[in-house]
């Protein structure tokens, strides 16, 4: 049977993807309906149909959401230029095969907060797609950077995303910001001098894919510019802004250190479970205010070096870590070490409750604690495919704010946290940046 030539139709400014030759990193990212999706499902079915070597991953941060989008997006786009017969298909597995290139669906975590395949399994691959590349970390991307290490073919990433906030570890790496004139607290991105010898940016909005949207759906965009406009300006336009959209806590603010007279009065420890971090944090009282202080924030520390780093803290042997609920043998290894550790409440609803009595305090996190304050900075409402608040917490960078929540929502309003009980030092540790 003869092979069906294939000619996909993509606008301009997409092209480099096909046309240049020196990027290792390619960044599709604008705003809604700019076809970055289709764009980048093309170019890995060009890539599976190629003679040079192909050994390709299609990614999103949850394993399950890969269906539904960019597994959906390859296969509408093989049938559309019918020609199915050219590949091998396993549908249950999310595997595709074309001679002797492959691509397979794989999650950096099976399910919200679960764990998935080790990123190390992706030792041979060259071609890597990653669809909302915004919902992953910058330890979950450097893990699998330096994963790959294959000498055959070049190694090539694909991100296709909605423009994050300018915190976002993405814009902060890989992209300088100008301010637009007609909104204000938006940018405009554009690729980093330094980083153009390794990266391309394709950016736009709806404009640039046209003949695919239809006249009411673009209507429909530009309405927002009036009933909405903050949405308008990041999803629409894919301007990056100040804060993240759905931003959940506001008001907090850093602090040089733990300040002299602030009382220890709870740590807080989220597990995490690779490539998740395990946080840990102190918390202080201060003149009416919480003082949060980083004490770890990794993927590669055990139980025992946990306990330790609590026990650095002065006046750690009179309070009590509060732990997340899914991990008894942990927190009984704590309490073996000679932490008092107790399981956070992990009832239906227990997540909004903490969130709202979070929200009422009056918090300040240290300088040196710099993921809290990312955390911070990111911990957003969860929405839906079209932008609409689901009511519950987006996992991204939930870690540390877990780690946050567990022990002030715990915290008895009737304890006097104004006059120390004398067996218990007014002292603060502060460790060395």
């Amino acid at each position: 049977m003869l092979e069906k030539t294939v000619s996909f139709e993509v606008h301009e400014s997409h092209l480099p993807l096909w046309t240049e030759t020196h990027w290792r990193y390619a960044f599709i990212m604008g705003g809604r309906g700019n076809g970055r999706s289709g764009t980048a499902s093309r170019y890995a079915i060009s890539q599976l149909l190629s003679k040079e070597y192909t050994r390709g991953a299609i990614m999103r941060a949850v394993h399950g959401d890969i269906r539904a989008s960019c597994w959906g997006e390859i296969i509408d786009r093989i049938n559309e230029q019918e020609i199915a017969s050219q590949f091998h298909i396993v549908e249950n597995d999310m595997v595709i095969k074309c001679g002797e290139n492959s691509l397979r669906a794989h999650g950096f975590k099976a399910s919200s907060g679960s764990l998935t395949a080790r990123l190390k399994s992706l030792a041979g691959y060259n071609f890597i797609w990653i669809e909302e590349a915004e919902e992953i970390g910058e330890d979950e991307f450097r893990k699998l950077n330096d994963s790959l290490r294959t000498v055959k073919g070049r190694i090539r990433i694909v991100f296709s995303f909605n423009t994050p906030p300018k915190s976002h570890w993405l814009i902060k790496q890989f992209f300088d910001l100008d301010e637009v004139l007609e909104a204000k607290g938006f940018y405009i991105p554009r690729l980093k001098e330094e980083r153009k010898k390794d990266s391309i940016y394709i950016g736009g909005t709806w404009r640039e894919n046209a003949p695919n949207i239809d006249k009411n759906t673009a209507e429909r965009y530009e309405e927002y510019r009036l009933i909405n406009p903050s949405y308008y300006w990041q999803v629409i336009r894919g301007y990056s802004p100040d804060e993240v959209r759905g931003k959940i806590f506001n008001g907090w603010q850093l602090v040089d250190s733990v300040p002299d007279g602030a009382r220890l009065i709870k740590f807080g420890v989220d597990w995490g479970w690779y490539p998740d971090p395990m946080v840990a944090v102190a918390i202080y009282y201060y003149n009416g205010s919480y003082i949060v202080d980083e004490l770890t924030y990794s993927t590669h520390i055990e139980d025992e070096s946990l306990a330790n780093s609590i026990k650095e803290v002065v006046g750690w042997e009179y309070v009590t870590a509060i732990c997340g609920a899914d991990e008894p043998k942990s927190i009984e290894l704590l309490r073996k070490y000679g932490v008092k550790a107790e399981k956070t409440d992990n009832r239906p609803g227990s997540v909004e409750f903490r969130i709202k009595v979070t929200s009422t305090k009056k918090i300040f996190v240290t300088k040196r604690s710099t993921k809290i304050w990312e955390s911070y900075e990111n911990y957003r409402w969860a929405e839906d495919k079209d932008g609409n608040p689901k009511g519950e917490p987006d996992h991204f960078m939930s870690d540390g704010m877990d780690a946050v929540t567990y022990p002030i929502a715990s915290i008895n309003p009737l304890q006097n946290l104004i006059i120390p009980r004398k067996n218990i030092p007014i002292k603060r540790y502060n460790k060395a940046v």
